[in-house]
């Protein structure tokens, strides 16, 4: 029998050869879904051969960035498993230069942004969720009452890692943009050090944590363009000595006397902006945000919303748009269960087409809907994205129509004042239960979002059983070969 680990060895040594093998594949990297690839040449990997294995729950292809969409768990022990057949295979020395170069011709500034804001925050999201289940669990046992001897030091485990979170984000900013990581943390930990209360800018006094994540970014970039410039110019001899000293004083001074009050406003802004929005035009605000989250997660440009979110956690202690946005998975839920009725009842599928061909697809999409159901239920949105209701089309819209009135329930409460947050990102679905915060109590806010949630389940299964157009979509994939992506799970996996 094996094991989890075989499993995916034998998957990454099929993805290999279908995106060009060792020597067109200049970096490798994931997120909680996705194994992200940058490749050389593009027209040189198999899209549908790959799309074909197994295991992969779709391909999101842009210029020579290639994400294969593995779900969460597996694309960790893929991509390690993917990384060492790299390491014996080739890469190392040539690697970095023909990703920098490919990178000039092939990205535009705005995917060159997105791709660096998530290499810095994608790897705090691990931190993120489990700190924030243990704050909720602390939470529970406050309210209720138990163990109180344990609750403070829950709370100094849950509680440490967001209040240095500014000193990991300078390191991964630092690391990103080709700085030494650890003098892009000592500059970013200035932004939490207690005695900056002792400095003056502006007129104004600072306050630990001013500017945030965003400040900590912003710090950490400054300290690696400072540290760039003096390892240019500072002899050899000297370099060990003043090239840390130079970037850290020029640019921890910079920190202090410009960036902490410009981060802070602008940290203030953002929380200001989300609260103003959801209080005054909840619902609408719900309604787009929920009905475009979908396209978003398609893209993989909803990695751009992490330092927002990040921002409004480390400044509120929760993002109040986390829970709207998480509307667009229970429509995609809803979606894919109107699916898997129409084509259970609706024998009239495929008609124009012959009978094994029309039965062999529809048990095949059933099979595929029963397999991603649960994923779905807990947030991961892209095997019922990729293995249905994109391949069949009308019914990802209708999809998105579910999100959309998700979304402007929990907006329309919170224009009654009754907001609903969340500790950490990563999960949605049910998986964001233990994460839900509020300004009403545990209860009300688990209800407001069990109560979007319905809804989203709701009138996306009601919108794609009327108007979805299940037949007639099943009917064009059978006649072209079916849907493109099997995402139903490896049995051996």
């Amino acid at each position: 029998m094996s094991t989890p680990k075989d499993s995916a060895h034998d998957l990454a040594a099929a993805i290999l050869p279908l995106v060009g093998g060792p020597a067109n594949v200049t970096s490798v990297a994931h997120c909680m879904t996705r194994l992200r690839l940058t490749l050389t040449d593009p027209s040189r990997a198999d899209e549908p051969s790959l799309c074909a294995l197994p295991g992969v729950l779709g391909v999101i292809t842009a210029g020579a960035a290639w994400q294969v969409v593995l779900g969460p768990g597996v694309v960790a022990r893929v991509t390690t498993a993917f990384e060492h057949l790299m390491e014996t295979g080739r890469l190392a020395a040539r690697g970095a230069v023909v990703r920098e170069e490919r990178g000039r011709r092939n990205a535009t500034p705005f995917k060159s942004a997105l791709r660096r804001l998530a290499a810095v925050f994608v790897p705090l999201i691990p931190a993120l969720i489990g700190c924030g289940i243990l704050a909720g669990l602390g939470g529970l046992l406050v309210n209720a009452g138990l163990l109180p001897g344990l609750t403070p030091a829950l709370a100094a485990v849950a509680s440490a890692f967001m209040a240095l979170i500014p000193v990991f984000v300078g390191v991964n900013t630092a690391k990103e943009f080709g700085g030494t990581p650890v003098l892009g943390g000592a500059v970013a930990a200035i932004v939490v050090f207690p005695g900056v209360a002792k400095v003056t800018a502006f007129g104004v006094q600072l306050s630990p944590g001013q500017g945030g994540v965003l400040g900590a970014l912003a710090a950490a970039l400054l300290a690696t363009r400072v540290e760039r410039w003096c390892r240019g110019r500072v002899p050899d001899a000297l370099d060990v000595l003043l090239t840390p000293a130079v970037t850290v004083l020029v640019a921890g001074l910079g920190t202090l006397y410009g960036i902490m009050y410009a981060a802070g406003a602008v940290s203030a802004a953002i929380g200001t902006a989300a609260n103003w929005l959801l209080a005054t035009t909840g619902a609408a605000a719900g309604l787009v945000l929920g009905g475009l989250f979908l396209p978003l997660v398609m893209l993989g440009l909803h990695q751009a919303l992490i330092p927002i979110h990040t921002t409004l956690i480390d400044q509120q202690g929760y993002t109040v748009l986390l829970p709207v946005l998480a509307m667009a998975g229970a429509g995609q839920v809803g979606a894919a269960v109107a699916v898997y009725v129409r084509l259970r009842h609706d024998t009239s599928v495929g008609t124009s087409l012959s009978t094994s061909l029309s039965t062999s697809l529809s048990t095949s999409l059933r099979t595929t809907i029963r397999s991603a159901l649960p994923a779905g239920l807990l947030g991961v949105g892209e095997p019922l994205i990729y293995g249905v209701s994109l391949p069949l089309g009308r019914p990802f819209l209708t999809a998105c129509a579910g999100g959309a009135a998700g979304g402007a329930f929990i907006g329309f409460f919170a224009m009654l004042g009754d907001r609903v947050g969340a500790t950490a990102i990563g999960p949605s679905g049910w998986a964001l239960f233990p994460l839900l915060a509020g300004n009403r109590g545990l209860g009300v806010t688990a209800a407001i979002y069990a109560g979007g949630l319905l809804t989203g389940y709701t009138v996306g299964f009601a919108a794609t059983y009327a108007f979805g157009g299940v037949r007639a979509a099943a009917t064009a994939a059978a006649a072209t070969g079916g849907v493109p992506c099997d995402p139903t799970p490896s049995r051996s996996s």
